[in-house]
Parts: C-alpha cells; sequence; structure tokens
C-alpha cells in the first residue's frame, strides 16, 4: 500500500509500539495525527526521541482515550486508524484493576465509535496473545478459546470482542491485530527482555527473575510494526483476528541464556517471588500460529529473536541510566 498522504490516526502514539508505527508511517509519507496521554509536562512519551525531520510532519494530540469527546476531535477526518492506546503490564492489574477497564474496554469502545462516525475506512485495533491464555493446543491459532487469566488479559478480551461486534453490528472495517510478545528498543522494564539485560549490563552479579519455564513467542517491534502495517492494507482483514508472532517459542531461561551470552556475562539466577505470577493467572506457553497472517496481508517475520537482541542489548546499553535494574518494575 502506498501510504503517502493517507490521513492516519495513532492512538498510543508516545508508546514502545505506537512510537515505531507512527515514525514508520511518517518515513512512508502518511500524514500521521499521533494521539498522546495528556501530561502536564507537555511531554510525548517515545515521540520526544523522534528525528525532528519527521516529527515536522507529524499532527500531535494530546488528551485521553477514555474520554468521548477527545477521541471524536482526534479520529476526524481520518482515513486509517492504529488504535494501541492502553494499559498493558500484568502485574499492575492486579492491583488496579478497574483502571484496565475503564482504559482498555472503555477506551476502545471510544474509539470504535470515533472512527465510526468519522466513516474511517479502516481501522486496526490492537490485541495481544495474552488473550489466548496457557496454550491448549500449539501453535496457537486465531480459533483458539480466549482465557482471562489475568485482569489486564480480561480486559483486551472485552475490547476485542467490542471490535468484532461494531463490525458484525455497524459494519465498520474493522480488523484485529493480535501480536505475541512484541521487543525491541524503548520497551519498558516492566517486560522481561529489557529486564534480563539492564541486570546483566549493569553488573549485577545475579539475575533476579520469576518464573523461567514459561514459553514465549518474542517478536522484534519492527516485525510488528511490519504486521500492522500489512494487516491494514490488506482488504481480506476486515471483520478477522490476525495473529503476529515469530512462530518460535523459547523459555525464559533460554531467553536469558541467550542474552548473556549475547552480553557476554555469566551469571546464576535467583528466583524473586514477588515477581511471580500467581498460580493460576500465570500463561505457560504462547507459541504463534502467522498462517493466517500470511494468508491474508502477505505477512510474515524478518528478524530473529537472535538479531532483534543485539540491536536491543546495543540500545540499552547507551540509555542504562533510564532504567533501575535493581528493582522490580510492576
Amino acid at each position: 500500500m502506498d501510504w503517502k498522504g493517507v490521513k492516519v490516526l495513532v492512538t498510543g502514539a508516545g508508546g514502545f509500539i505506537g512510537s515505531h508505527l507512527t515514525e514508520e508511517l511518517l518515513r512512508r509519507g502518511a500524514a500521521v495525527r499521533a494521539m498522546v496521554h495528556y501530561n502536564g509536562a507537555g511531554r510525548w512519551g517515545w515521540l520526544d526521541e523522534t528525528d525532528p525531520k519527521l516529527m515536522r510532519r507529524c499532527e500531535i494530540t494530546a488528551g485521553d482515550v477514555t474520554d468521548p469527546f477527545f477521541v471524536a476531535q482526534a479520529a476526524a477526518g481520518r482515513e486509517v486508524a492504529f488504535h494501541l492506546a492502553a494499559l498493558i503490564g500484568i502485574p499492575y492489574s492486579y492491583k488496579a484493576p478497574a483502571s484496565y477497564v475503564h482504559t482498555n474496554v472503555l477506551g476502545t469502545l471510544n474509539v470504535l465509535e470515533a472512527c465510526l462516525r468519522a466513516k474511517v475506512r479502516k481501522v486496526v485495533h490492537t490485541s495481544t496473545s495474552e488473550v489466548y491464555g496457557t496454550a491448549r493446543t500449539v501453535p496457537i491459532d486465531e480459533g483458539h478459546p480466549l482465557v482471562g487469566q489475568s485482569p489486564y488479559s480480561a480486559s483486551k478480551i472485552g475490547a476485542d470482542h467490542l471490535a468484532e461486534s461494531f463490525h458484525r453490528s455497524f459494519g465498520l472495517p474493522v480488523a484485529t491485530a493480535r501480536p505475541f510478545n512484541t521487543f525491541g528498543p524503548r520497551q519498558s522494564a516492566r517486560a522481561v527482555i529489557p529486564t534480563i539485560v539492564t541486570q546483566l549490563l549493569s553488573g549485577a552479579p545475579r539475575l533476579t527473575l520469576g518464573s523461567l519455564e514459561p514459553v514465549r513467542d518474542f517478536n522484534f517491534v519492527a516485525d510488528t510494526v511490519a504486521g500492522f502495517l500489512a494487516v491494514a492494507a490488506a482488504p481480506a482483514t476486515v471483520g478477522q483476528v490476525v495473529n503476529i508472532g515469530s512462530g518460535r517459542g523459547v523459555t525464559v531461561r533460554e531467553t536469558a541464556d541467550l542474552a548473556m551470552r549475547l552480553v557476554g556475562r555469566q551469571v546464576p539466577y535467583a528466583q524473586d517471588r514477588v515477581r511471580v505470577r500467581p498460580k493460576n493467572s500465570e500463561v505457560f506457553k504462547l507459541l504463534c500460529d502467522a498462517r493466517k497472517a500470511k494468508k491474508l496481508a502477505g505477512w510474515g517475520p524478518r528478524y530473529s529473536l537472535e538479531q532483534g537482541l543485539v540491536q536491543t542489548i546495543g540500545y540499552l546499553k547507551g540509555r542504562l541510566s533510564d532504567y533501575k535494574p535493581t528493582l522490580y518494575n510492576v
């Protein structure tokens, strides 16, 4: 798809994936309206660090996805919308579940309603592989049952069903992109890969983690962004859920072992019980079946876990002061 001049809305544009997506759209010539979360300091999240030459072509709108009036203004006049604004930390969802319902469910309702009224011609709603819970069959395709094993995943299941309902009830041209475990530069330390790498780079005498045995399908952020763009461009994805993942499953321990080799430090493991999810909430295995993405959108991963880790480690080396490697980031 030729994105030059296409009027695009990105919600959650200041976040980890959202900032990478916004930059790629700007590089491709899209007319991007980037919605960032309002704050008194006037900061735009990770977009503060985007090349100023790119940002001169970006329209920033700061507000809150839970405000329907603000969202309606943000969606006005847009042709394509990418909805990424969400609360995403699983441990924090145990502490503040109402916040997740408010942002992830009500916020998604506001975006869908605004896009319907604005006659947006394609909406890409962001899901998560966490909605599958622990895999019953692997690899996981889009027909796998949805299981709310945390308040976070439950809120995303609700949001996903709202997106489906707006397509079925009102004909909204919405597609749901369901990325597996995205990682890469800018990811916060609440995620496992930055947690591992920053501890190793900081010289910590041991690697302190929660459970080491859960299996994850790590997908480099550039591949996730390419997946979003492919889903948006493909007419066949309307009304569909599309997995975005590498198709390679690795345990947390295997991931940490690989990071140690790439960083050049071998340290012992130490388990912090606070970092372990409640027994019935832990998702033990996620492994993506991305054949639908290939069939409908022509998408497939380009980066291996190793290639992505090399780039992530290089980034974190220069940003270590932005992290708190000795603390547990909820």
